[in-house]
């Protein structure tokens, strides 16, 4: 029986998923073996030696120490894609309201009925003091073409806007999934000078930290639109302030709203509601649920975010599954020390190396010994 703890409150459809004959689910486990999580800090998270794998319902996963958990031989999963279509939907919400002042006009609205005054006189004579403009045939920069970035600039071209993309780690699935209208650029250059909005959906790394500033803006057209679906640090707020209050910026709509940025005029802070939909919560804890006990049950790891991916069909009785640092000697000692396989793989990620091999038979001894070899972080024998 598997321990699967809880830590936020995860989407009973996704746990449904989790065999009960198989799973026990609680938010009090102390010994857990899988977590399932959304928004938690886990950063002073103190690991029991139980712990194999945590999934986040969700895309970003800053709030999880992963070299701490890659070290610890714990493999931390992501749901990439169960929430593009809940925050593209919401992009599209957020390029009106970066162009018409939609959310004053209603906040206007409601003090005149409060007021006592004719509400359908006064709207006609106070509502040009809203007045915005229109996204049609403006020109849309996205940066970041990953699940959710496609979507936004796919639909941004269905609306009639220009989109041009910026990804330097672009695949080959998401630019066929890309419609032709959208171009693609080389560099951040020639989509900040080409845009009169700007859509992030960039991860947030050291990199990207406050990379939405004050240099950034002295490359974009004056009086842009920035839409911040993706994370808060990627744009500095104090040159954000300055960029607003010189008209070098129109508009900031984020998702992310904090006390130093939400009462500045002109920005549009949402309450983090990217994905907060009732289907995209259920899509991302089904795919959390499904990775985990993949995992737990056939050692094979789909959408990792710290150690490498590897799947590998099972058709015998056993198999080990070895987490590891780098190692070019450790797939032959396996070979070698695990008699009768009957298939083995392995795949490496930076300084990780994953190593999956089946055979009728192997023995705890085996396990053992093999989890006793330099640089091994994590053994596992499955049973079936």
């Amino acid at each position: 029986m598997y321990r699967i703890k809880t830590m936020n409150k995860i989407s009973p459809k996704g746990l449904s998923r989790l065999d009960a004959a198989r799973y026990e689910v609680s938010d009090t486990f102390e010994n857990e073996q899988a977590i399932l999580v959304r928004s938690a800090k886990m950063h002073d998270y103190a690991f029991p030696s139980e712990l194999i794998a945590i999934a986040r319902a969700g895309a970003g996963v800053n709030n999880i120490p992963l070299d701490r958990c890659a070290e610890a031989g714990i493999v931390v999963f992501n749901t990439p894609g169960a929430n593009a279509n809940a925050v593209k939907e919401l992009a599209v919400c957020a390029l009106l309201l970066a162009s018409r002042n939609i959310v004053g006009g209603v906040e206007w609205t409601k003090e005149q009925a409060k007021a006592g005054e004719d509400v359908a006189a006064v709207v006609e004579k106070g509502k040009a003091a809203f007045a915005g403009v229109e996204i049609m045939g403006k020109t849309l920069g996205v940066v970041g073409l990953g699940a959710i970035g496609i979507q936004v600039a796919n639909v941004a071209a269905a609306l009639g806007m220009k989109v041009v993309g910026y990804d330097p780690f672009l695949s080959v699935r998401s630019a066929l999934s890309l419609d032709p209208k959208v171009s693609h650029v080389q560099d951040l250059d020639t989509l900040y000078a080409a845009s009169d909005y700007l859509s992030l959906h960039l991860p947030m790394t050291a990199e990207t930290r406050g990379s939405i500033n004050a240099e950034a803006y002295s490359q974009m057209k004056k009086g842009v639109r920035i839409i911040n679906l993706a994370r808060g640090e990627l744009v500095n707020n104090a040159d954000m302030k300055a960029a607003l209050e010189s008209g070098a910026v129109a508009s900031y709509v984020t998702d992310f709203p904090d006390s130093e940025i939400s009462l500045v005029p002109g920005v549009v802070p949402i309450p983090h509601l990217g994905a907060s939909s009732e289907e995209s919560e259920e899509n991302c804890a089904v795919m959390a649920a499904d990775e985990i006990s993949d995992y737990l049950e056939h050692g094979n790891i789909v959408n990792s975010v710290n150690l490498p991916n590897l799947s590998m069909g099972w058709k015998t009785t056993a198999r080990l599954c070895v987490i590891s640092r780098k190692n070019p000697e450790l797939l032959k000692d396996v070979t070698t020390m695990v008699q009768g396989i009957t298939a083995i793989t392995s795949n490496q990620r930076g300084d990780y190396l994953y190593i999956l091999a089946d055979a009728n038979e192997i023995s705890e001894t085996v396990a053992n010994q093999i989890a006793a070899l330099d640089g091994v972080l994590r053994v596992r024998l499955l049973l079936k």
